[in-house]
């Protein structure tokens, strides 16, 4: 059972699926980290615990059952653009379509200025949120495993390597929650690179594969760029308030 564990080869696979996996599972933490920004203050810290603790059960539930989940959920249902259809393919469309729409709707809402108060927060209830964060969960959470199997084949590294992903996104959850929700220009690129996310998803299930490497790639130039204006802009800021202070106490004397 543990044998794997007396070979670097083991190690290095443990290593290598457990980063993947906590990068796969950024976009996760990113959509709920938007969903849960919806919720009264209170209750954010809850909402984010109980998403990332489904994904975890609903990843180690897809482990178990993953030589049934291959088998069955690849099988063809039906044809449709002359492309086959299996249930993998709908749960992919699915999800990747409610992903567009939302995120869509979200960036909607930022370039119309509409600003939530917080007595409009208590409408959007704790049920609400935690559901649509588990709709998500589903589909990240089977593109995130069988990309798991396809780097290892054992059950024990996959198993340990999704425990300790989660485990690394539950701990950092509200910093990075804080930090999107803090930044207005950062929620619009994370809100751009779910809705990019969501036309992924679209794809794969339509068998037209579009390379995760350009999205992360293009994902990490925007945030790249964006942390220079960010740096830009407090620098500016610094040296605007010190010639403004520099002129009272001129004034003064």
């Amino acid at each position: 059972m543990f044998e794997p564990f007396l070979t670097v080869e083991g190690w290095m696979s443990l290593l290598t699926l457990t980063i993947m996996e906590i990068v796969l599972g950024i976009d996760n933490v990113i959509f709920i980290s938007i969903i849960s920004d919806k919720l009264k203050k209170d209750i954010q810290a809850k909402a984010r615990f109980i998403g990332l603790t489904a994904a975890l059960v609903i990843r180690i539930i897809l482990l178990t059952t993953i030589s049934y989940l291959v088998i069955h959920l690849k099988a063809p249902l039906f044809t449709a653009f002359n492309n086959e259809i299996s249930w993998r393919d709908m749960i992919l469309i699915g999800g990747g379509m409610f992903l567009v729409f939302k995120s869509t709707t979200e960036i909607y809402h930022k370039v119309e200025g509409e600003v939530e108060v917080e007595g409009e927060k208590v409408n959007k209830s704790l049920t609400n949120a935690v559901f649509q964060i588990i709709l998500l969960d589903v589909v990240f959470s089977f593109d995130s495993i069988l990309t798991a199997v396809g780097l290892s084949g054992n059950s024990l590294i996959m198993s340990i390597a999704v425990v300790l992903s989660m485990i690394v996104m539950i701990v950092f959850s509200t910093n990075i929650s804080n930090f999107i929700n803090t930044h207005p220009s950062i929620k619009v690129l994370a809100l751009s690179f779910l809705l990019m996310i969501g036309m992924m998803l679209i794809s794969q299930g339509l068998d037209k594969e579009i390379p995760k490497e350009y999205i992360y790639a293009s994902m990490v130039f925007s945030l790249f760029v964006e942390g220079i204006n960010m740096y830009s802009g407090k620098r500016n800021k610094k040296k605007k308030e010190a010639i403004e202070k520099k002129s009272l106490q001129e004034l003064e004397k």
